[in-house]
């Protein structure tokens, strides 16, 4: 466990950013709260009795001071368009892992495109996308690969019941759109490609109780730049149940409201994932409840991995190519339920 180890949480105080938290605690590490608005710490510091570290990044000695001590950083600040690359520069500094709950894209690429050559040649880890999006997607289906070396294709199906966002959500997804000019992005043929017609609507066979539901087609989401980063595949697709398409367009969809002690929303979820090379199928599916409290975990269980050395290699890596993906999906079994088909 993290034997008191100090962890700096980057916007600490957003709904992210507070499943963190509690996460740290439950799991013996200290975290210490950092972000933009000092009210905001001020406010959960009083609250949790940690300590609060404000800090802006576009002040790096303000950053500096709040990874001062620390162990590792967890960014749960959006858009990451704009808070990834000042936070990975203070890790660097600090020299301490860098971790993150972008499901930006273009964030996500610009970490691997940036910061690759950097990181590796210092040694330093920085896993980007170690989130419901981006992360358990590249654990699945790196799961669901097993001994193959390459695929043909790799499907992931989201069967969200709803999905009510949280601003942090509405905002990031705002600066993803303005980035590709109102279009969407698909990764196949081994690239990312934009297009700006409607994306397709299909019916997707989950597996039972959840059965066959109408989805949104190319609903592209992070598992286009962590999968592809490690597994040769040249095709990754996503897809999302309508009713949660629609919840996240809708700007009258209310934010999460917490049902549990543990301040998890009703939502559940259940990810499909498939790969497929030549007429070989293999496929994971894992199931849950509230996809922004998972998140915890999942980053949580990233950085005690890392700290401990139970990584595989160094720079900037997706989940599935640092860790041992079956055994990490196997350790949040708290968490979730996994189910493998072959």
């Amino acid at each position: 466990m993290g034997s008191g180890q100090t962890v700096a949480v980057f916007g600490a105080y957003g709904h992210t950013g507070r499943f963190v938290v509690a996460e740290l605690r439950e799991r013996g590490f200290l975290p210490v709260l950092s972000g933009r608005d000092a009210d905001k710490l001020k406010a959960l510091a009083h609250e949790t009795g940690l300590e609060a570290r404000p800090a802006s990044v576009d002040d790096p000695a303000s950053l500096d001071r709040a990874l001062s001590g620390a162990a590792a950083v967890i960014n749960c600040a959006g858009p990451f368009a704009t808070t990834a690359a000042p936070v990975i520069e203070a890790a660097l500094r600090a020299a301490i892992p860098y971790l993150d709950v972008a499901a930006e894209i273009e964030a996500n690429a610009d970490t691997f495109a940036h910061f690759a050559d950097r990181a590796r040649d210092a040694g330093a880890v920085v896993v980007p996308a170690m989130a419901f999006f981006g992360g358990f997607g590249d654990l699945l289906a790196t799961t669901a690969m097993g001994d193959w070396t390459a695929a043909d294709e790799a499907h992931i199906a989201y069967g969200l019941n709803n999905w009510h966002p949280t601003a942090g959500t509405r905002t990031a997804g705002a600066v993803s759109r303005q980035r590709r000019n109102g279009g969407r992005v698909v990764y196949t043929q081994g690239r990312l490609e934009y297009r700006h017609d409607a994306p397709p609507t299909l019916e997707w066979s989950f597996p039972d109780p959840m059965g066959p539901r109408p989805v949104l087609g190319e609903f592209t989401m992070a598992d286009v730049v962590t999968i592809p980063s490690h597994l040769s595949i040249p095709d990754v697709r996503t897809y999302m149940t309508v009713e949660a398409a629609r919840d996240i367009a809708s700007p009258d969809t209310p934010t999460p409201a917490a049902v549990d002690d543990r301040g998890r929303s009703a939502q559940t979820f259940l990810v499909d994932v498939i790969v497929r090379s030549g007429d070989a199928e293999r496929r994971a599916v894992a199931r849950g409840q509230d996809i922004y409290a998972v998140t915890a975990p999942l980053v949580v269980e990233a950085a005690d991995r890392i700290l401990t050395g139970r990584t595989k290699t160094v720079g900037v890596a997706s989940a599935g190519e640092i860790f041992d993906a079956p055994d990490f999906l196997h350790a949040l079994r708290r968490h979730i339920t996994l189910e493998l088909r072959p």
